[in-house]
């Protein structure tokens, strides 16, 4: 990497109208990877997340985490000066990003429609529970709900249990970085026509396509998923085990490893010769005897012993670790997955880095997320307001 080296995303512009999650989730990828990004704030409160704790010295550490890499503004879309300078904005963004309740943007005035006719290269991402069009289109959505719906909350657990929530928000993530690749292909599309367009995502598809093996047992076969716990639906032993000291994660995902751990980490190649345990779909067929026998061999020492033969013989394997563990795990450390950015109030913080690394083009953690109506007055200058209308502006409540 060289001082020269120039983050892949540079010059890309974007408007984002979005709060809490899944839009600025997507928005802070794209300021990772070098996005110019403005984000417009409601002057009441400011985006949602900034309520939301832990907080240090009176900021939220919720908000700070998803949203460095940005300049911050707050304006009251319902005041018509207010949306004159969002519509000035829109003139400059190559892409904006907002995750309204369906028909919200029309009514403010800043829908893909209005913002296109002012700017016909525009593209526009929406992001909804459950997208523009259909009979749950104008339904409130959340990550719960879009759990619920997509069926992962009844595959989720283990058998005959409650439905379990992934311990994540991962449909408003999974939103996210759906939004962020969708639009960096209208992107590519951008650049050779010049030609804008709007993106329709919604929280409660787009974990649809991640349900491979499960969609291969239903089109097949009509197999309805049920809870496995942490079994795989598709091979075995793929799994939790438990060891002499507590769980690990064991991934035998082929006939290879299979052999292998019977015969060179656990010592016992009968399991590999029992015709119960034969082949994939026997051990499938049999997990419920292949568990306890295994567990039987595992009890025999600890988690790190374990983890230490079965990584000596190529056996795919790992800990289960709390979050406190992961992120002082020295792979994650040497990786740059745990870094640090200086922000104004909090201090020197640490924020998860970015997983995307590139040889020539790097992204970066240029700035901490933005303090409430950090940027206003330079953006609205930027725009071409006088200081005399941007203080009306804020005398009104329009503006912070």
């Amino acid at each position: 990497m060289t001082s020269e080296a120039v983050a892949p995303l540079a010059g890309l512009k974007i408007l984002d109208l979005s709060q809490i999650m899944a839009g600025p989730y997507c928005t802070m990828v794209l300021a990772d990877l070098g996005a110019e990004v403005i984000k417009v704030e409601k002057p009441a409160g400011g985006d949602d997340s900034r309520q939301m704790g832990p907080y240090v010295h009176g900021e939220s550490t919720c908000f700070a985490q998803i949203n460095r890499n940005k300049r911050g503004i707050a304006l009251d879309l319902k005041d018509s000066e207010a949306r004159d300078v969002v519509h000035e904005l829109a003139k400059w963004a190559d892409v904006v990003v907002e995750n309204y309740r369906v028909g919200v943007t029309a009514r403010l005035g800043v829908d893909y429609a209005t913002l296109s006719a002012l700017n016909p290269k525009l593209i526009y991402c929406s992001i909804s529970g459950f997208g523009q069009t259909g009979p749950y289109a104008r339904n409130g959505g959340f990550d719960l709900v879009a759990q619920g719906l997509s069926g992962i909350m009844s595959m989720t657990g283990e058998p005959d249990g409650r439905p379990l929530k992934s311990g994540i928000a991962v449909y408003d993530v999974g939103a996210g970085i759906t939004a962020a690749y969708a639009i960096l292909a209208a992107y590519v599309h951008q650049l050779k026509t010049g030609h804008g367009q709007h993106i329709d995502i919604g929280l409660a598809e787009c974990g649809l396509p991640w349900f491979v093996w499960e969609a291969a047992a239903y089109f097949a076969n009509g197999t309805v998923p049920q809870a496995t716990g942490s079994r795989h639906r598709v091979d075995a032993p793929y799994q939790a085990i438990k060891t002499g000291d507590g769980y690990m994660v064991l991934g035998c995902a082929n006939q290879r490893t299979w052999e292998t751990l019977c015969k060179d980490v656990l010592g016992r190649p009968e399991l590999a010769e029992d015709p119960r345990f034969l082949t994939n779909s026997d051990r499938l067929r049999n997990v419920e005897l292949l568990e306890p026998m295994l567990e039987e061999s595992f009890s025999t020492a600890g988690t790190q012993e374990w983890i230490r033969r079965c990584n000596a013989a190529g056996v795919p394997c790992g800990p289960i670790n709390n979050f406190k563990q992961a992120m002082e795990d020295p792979h994650y450390r040497e990786r740059g997955m745990v870094a640090s950015v200086d922000h104004p109030v909090i201090g020197r913080m640490d924020v998860i880095g970015i997983p995307t690394k590139f040889s020539r083009t790097p992204g970066a953690l240029r700035k901490a997320a933005p303090l409430f109506g950090q940027d206003t007055d330079a953006v609205l200058r930027d725009v071409g307001l006088s200081d005399a209308r941007i203080e009306a502006l804020k005398a009104r409540g329009a503006a912070f």
